[in-house]
Formats: C-alpha cells, structure tokens, sequence
C-alpha cells in the first residue's frame, strides 16, 4: 500500500489505447456547464483567466488541464459537472496564453507551472470562504499539480485537503522520448501558432528560423520551452520540474491514475515504489484508459475519471491519514 486496485475497463469498441485517447477527445460533448469568467492580474504584470461554476458551496475544486488545453475541453467540462452535481463550487484555471487571448510577457506556460497554481488557490482562498479545497489535474496540469503538493508541502494551505491526478508524465523526459510523432505534430502545430504570436510581441527574442512540426518535444523544449522560461537546456527544464522527485514529500491524500496503455507515458511513469514508500500518495494503474481518456460507455458519457474523482475527494475518508 498504497497501490490500489482499479476497476476500470474499457467499453469494447475503444479497443486499444490511441482509440481511448484520441475518440473522447475528439467527440465528447459535454453540456450544461456555464462559466463566470474572471480574469486576475498577477503579480508580474501578467494575467491568468480562470472560470468558475458556482453552486453555493463551501467547498471547491481546483481544476488543472493539459497541454494545450483550456477549461473548455470536455474532460474538464465534465468533472466540473460531476462536482457540481455534488454540490461543490469549481474554477478551471487556463494556464498563460490558452484562454483565447495571448498572454503579455515572454514566458507562456510550461509543465512545472506551480507558482501560478500557487497563485490561483491563494486567490481562491481570498475569493471565498472555501473551507475545503481539493485539486485536480490531467496530464500536464497533474504534473503541476504533483509538484506543488511536494516542492514546498509545509506551505501548501490547510484548505488543501485532497487531490486527484490522471494521466501524468511524471517523468517528463522519458515520455518526451517516449511520445510518438503523430502526437508531437498535433502539439507543436498549435504551440508553433502562439510562438508566432509571441515573435509579434519579442520579435527579438523569438526565432522561428527552422520551426518545424516534425521535432521531437525533446528539440522543442531545447529550443523554446527551456530558454523561455529560465531553464539552461531541455534537461534542465525535466530534471527540475519532473514531479516523480516531489512525490515523497507530499502530505495531502493524493491518488495518481495512470493506464497502462497510456500512449504517451514511459515506464518511468508509474511509480510503484514511490506509492509504497508515501503512505499519503496512492497510485492506480488500469490496464486500459489511454491518454485522458477513461471512457466507460462513451455513447451515454459516463467516464470513470469522473467516478473515480468523486469517490476518492468525497468517499474515501479512511484513506485521510
């Protein structure tokens, strides 16, 4: 313990784990969700804009997305559903430069992000008066999730009372390798489009000389992602930000949900031995799901993430140590 055991099984026609990534990402619907905008100014000059739905509760959720996500992917959209129907309030925050508009600094975004993490719950906590605060994160946003639960967890708000996180690359150089390059394409096409906005903005200090869909995320994060945002090299930006080295030190309830089958996560991302040795940190690991995907009927949209969310954040009270 705590490994724990999972129940989930894949619908028979999402028979493999590109179709359990690639069908609800592209096909899901998600209705009844109406956001509050709010946009906050942070203490760099910037901004960051995060969506609220809002039931009247004195508990919330804190919601982080992927890679070139925003809080309009349905798999947020759907959590945010599930809890609401539960009776907890949401806020889906878009990290820098993914709400619609290109943010104002050079920096953008980037998987160890956990200073604006940091930065929306302190808003929250002033927001309202949020006696309970659960986070959770998918793919990128749960590395930034993992990380700021164990970098610095004497810090970590006491409203912080759980966290659940699926499908993480917590080893961000091995799934950078691991990644195929019909993903990477997908990537590097839309992160290519907000390089250019930013070149409008520094056309000194972004060069899109070469730029090419056909990289590795590895040359990527060489040439962008590292220098961008302060790091010396794509090394450095995985060495430091990886959250795999702050799972020991987390001290909130935490559940990892990783598949097995996950297109886009190395052997280093499922860390057993981490599990084991944090009596705080629980890890899951379906053989099926994909990459955020966990569809259990994907025609009726009934997704065991959400299931599993709902369970572990609200259900699950013997595992609060």
């Amino acid at each position: 313990m705590p490994i724990l055991p999972s129940t989930y099984k894949a619908p028979f026609y999402l028979f493999n784990g590109h179709l359990q990534t690639i069908i609800p990402g592209l096909f899901r619907q998600v209705e009844g969700i109406t956001y509050t905008r709010e946009r906050l100014a942070t203490p760099d000059l910037d901004f960051i804009d995060v969506d609220w739905s809002q039931v009247g509760s004195d508990s919330l959720v804190i919601l982080s997305h992927g890679l070139e996500g925003d809080s309009s992917r349905p798999y947020i959209l759907g959590m945010v559903r599930a809890f609401n129907e539960r009776g907890l309030d949401a806020l889906a925050w878009n990290y820098r430069s993914c709400s619609g508009e290109p943010n104002k600094l050079l920096r953008s975004y980037h998987l160890g992000a956990s200073d604006d993490l940091q930065f929306v719950v302190e808003h929250a906590l002033n927001s309202g008066n949020y006696k309970n605060i659960h986070l959770i994160g998918f793919s990128a946003g749960g590395n930034i999730t993992l990380k700021y639960l164990g970098e610095a967890p004497g810090q970590v708000p006491s409203e912080i009372k759980r966290a659940v996180v699926f499908s993480v690359p917590v080893d961000l150089k091995a799934s950078a390798q691991k990644i195929s390059r019909i993903y990477t394409q997908r990537f590097l096409k839309t992160l290519g489009a907000k390089l250019e906005q930013k070149r409008q903005l520094y056309p000194d200090d972004v060069d899109l000389t070469n730029y090419s869909i056909f990289w590795s995320f590895p040359e990527f994060d060489d040439r962008y992602t590292a220098p961008l945002h302060g790091f010396k090299n794509a090394d450095d930006y995985y060495a430091r930000v990886s959250s795999k080295q702050f799972l020991k030190n987390i001290q909130q309830p935490t559940l990892l949900v990783n598949a097995k089958n996950d297109p886009f996560l190395a052997e280093e991302c499922y860390p057993v031995e981490e599990a084991k040795a944090n009596p705080y940190f629980f890890f899951e690991m379906p053989e099926s799901g994909g990459h955020v995907g966990f569809a259990e009927d994907f025609r009726k949209d009934i997704y065991y993430s959400e299931a599993r969310a709902v369970r572990f954040l609200l259900e699950e009270g013997r595992y609060c140590l």
